[in-house]
């Protein structure tokens, strides 16, 4: 496994290649296709990013756009409006006390990385003002041109993600002459994009978008190949949690009863050498990366 230069984000280090790390998510959304609804005031978006921070995770990703199949886009202000209180609400909390380990100190929110789950430069430049770290773009920061630069300007890292199409549209751009060479281009295309625009190359984190624009058993490859995409020289995040193709396989439609499924998926992806895994269910997730990595780091 190559080495790749550690990242500390509000005094924590993300040492890569030493461990999996967790990235939780937070959809403060209505429509998102596993919670939406659960956590779009708030009170119960603050209560559960708590809860996450309580079971052990070391990043939050806020994301007020839903970007499940068909879903529709919303306004700018809507989305600010979504996410910008929660993000100001969780720089202002106090300590809170571990789950983990009663008898370790409280975590103070204020140390947690944050991460805005956007494709709007708007949006990733008023969430950082606001106190978050990183941006987490599923576009590959192809859909707004303006992001690239907003990242740089802001000297924040940046999660390039590979897709095609829009919400609408990517589960009809699922033809691949080679699925992963093409992934790989593209990504290796966004790095070059970001690079150009002044952001730091050891600052950019690579996903190749299990779920966007993918099949059922595109999506198993992708798992299989996890460390082709290490090569590009940045940390490799897997987003499979409680995902479509994991209810195929289970035979499985609500998308909360795909835990098990999704720690398969995690423990694949770790065993592929994933640096970052972003899920929904923190407790379980940290166990299954605990073992993994005792085994394959």
């Amino acid at each position: 496994m190559s080495t790749l230069a550690p990242w500390t984000l509000r005094g924590q280090i993300f040492a890569w290649g030493k461990q999996t790390y967790l990235m939780g998510v937070l959809n403060v959304t209505p429509d998102s296709f596993s919670d939406g609804g659960l956590f779009n005031t708030l009170e119960a978006a603050v209560a559960q990013a708590e809860q996450m921070v309580k079971a052990g995770a070391h990043i939050l990703d806020i994301g007020g756009q839903s970007t499940r199949p068909q879903a529709d886009e919303v306004p700018l202000t809507e989305e600010l409006d979504r996410v910008i209180p929660v993000i100001t609400a969780l720089r202002s909390k106090g300590a809170i006390a571990s789950t983990l380990d009663p008898t370790l100190d409280p975590i103070p929110v204020t140390s947690i990385p944050i991460s805005v789950d956007t494709t709007r430069a708007a949006v990733a430049q008023a969430a950082i003002q606001a106190g978050a770290d990183l941006v987490n773009d599923i576009s590959g920061a192809t859909y707004d041109p303006d992001m690239l630069a907003i990242v740089a300007d802001l000297g924040v890292s940046i999660v390039l993600m590979h897709r095609r199409g829009t919400p609408k549209t990517m589960q009809k751009l699922t033809q691949y002459e080679n699925l992963i060479s093409e992934i790989y281009e593209f990504l290796a295309r966004r790095v070059d994009a970001a690079v150009a625009a002044g952001i730091n190359p050891t600052r950019i984190v690579l996903d190749p978008g299990i779920g966007f624009a993918k099949t059922y058993a595109q999506n198993l490859e992708i798992l299989r190949q996890v460390g082709t995409f290490r090569s590009l020289g940045c940390p490799v995040l897997i987003g499979a949690s409680r995902k479509s193709f994991i209810g195929n396989i289970l035979d499985q439609p609500d998308p909360k009863q795909r835990v098990w499924g999704t720690a398969a998926a995690c423990c694949a992806a770790i065993a592929n050498s994933a640096d970052v895994v972003r899920v929904h269910d923190i407790a379980e997730m940290r166990d299954v990366c605990r073992v993994a990595d005792a085994i394959w780091r």
